[in-house]
């Protein structure tokens, strides 16, 4: 099996689990607490092993690596968790699925990279099966408002921005340099904003901040520290398109979890999960294509 497929599949079930993971860690943490806590566990991971990897990383690289660290990590952190406090963690994820989609649009307009209007198609139908997924969603669960599902397109369009990034700018740095020098930029805000929040004196009286806790722990581990370093790879050794393309494999994860769990999911929101999908494909097809015959 060709590597990047392998890493694929390894990040669809990561990512994909990093959902309802989040769900959970909602139980006993604010939004702003599970963002912080995140990023510093994830920090504290990825410090233990990668912190003789920064020589690698030149002095105007780290320009990038901050944009990287921002757009990618720290305020997605924070925008999951906002949406996920009031929508599905299987809908949020069929939301980042138009990851894909954003990287080939954002190339063109950011990057310069050549744009078709299959692409542009895929861009409208798209957007037109997100709208109809909060529209579906908001139906079969009023009590939610879907409407916070804008918070995953938005960090849909930072994880884009970041892979075009990570591939024009720092495509000969190691995937554990990158990683590190982005938790050096975005730790010490993290943990200020933890503090602030109360967080420490909380953990050591209420149970269900410490059961949290360990979600949260867990998703650093492996949907963030793991996640990261692997993702890093496969842009190197794929497309940036391709390796954004983990974003639509990894709701059939996160959707079987969220059944498991007790979610609602109806037809409607499965048609509009489709005309998703199919939007990211026609973009993605017409971008790889032209990026295979380089």
């Amino acid at each position: 099996m060709d590597k990047k497929w392998l890493y694929l599949i390894v990040l669809s079930l990561i990512w994909g689990t990093s959902f309802i993971l989040i769900k959970k860690g909602l139980v006993g943490l604010t939004q702003i607490q599970l963002g912080s806590l995140r990023t510093v566990l994830t920090a504290i991971i990825l410090f233990s092993v990668g912190l003789p990897t920064l020589k690698q990383i030149k002095k105007h690289q780290w320009k990038w690596i901050a944009i990287s660290a921002l757009v990618g990590t720290f305020f997605p952190a924070y925008l999951f968790a906002f949406a996920q406090k009031h929508i599905d963690s299987a809908v949020a994820s069929i939301l980042n699925s138009l990851t894909p989609l954003a990287t080939a649009v954002l190339g063109y307009w950011a990057f310069s990279i050549y744009t078709t209007r299959r692409q542009m198609l895929g861009v409208f139908i798209g957007l037109l099966g997100s709208t109809m997924l909060i529209l579906a969603g908001a139906h079969i669960n009023p009590h939610q408002n879907h409407w916070y599902g804008i918070l995953v397109l938005v960090a849909s369009v930072g994880y884009a921005l970041n892979v075009n990034i990570l591939k024009k700018h720092l495509n000969d740095i190691s995937p554990l340099a990158i990683a590190t020098g982005n938790f050096v930029v975005i730790v010490i805000p993290a943990l200020l904003i933890l503090i602030g929040t109360g967080y420490f004196s909380e953990v050591w009286t209420m149970p269900k901040v410490q059961v949290s806790t360990g979600y949260i722990a867990i998703l650093a581990l492996f949907g963030t520290a793991l996640a990261k370093i692997l993702f890093n790879k496969m842009i190197q050794i794929s497309s940036a398109v391709f390796a954004s393309s983990v974003t639509y494999t990894m709701p059939i994860v996160s959707v079987l979890w969220g059944i498991f769990d007790g979610e609602r999911f109806g037809w409607y929101q499965g048609i509009s999960a489709l005309i998703v999908l199919f939007g990211v494909y026609l973009a993605n097809q017409s971008k790889a294509s032209k990026e295979s015959q380089k």
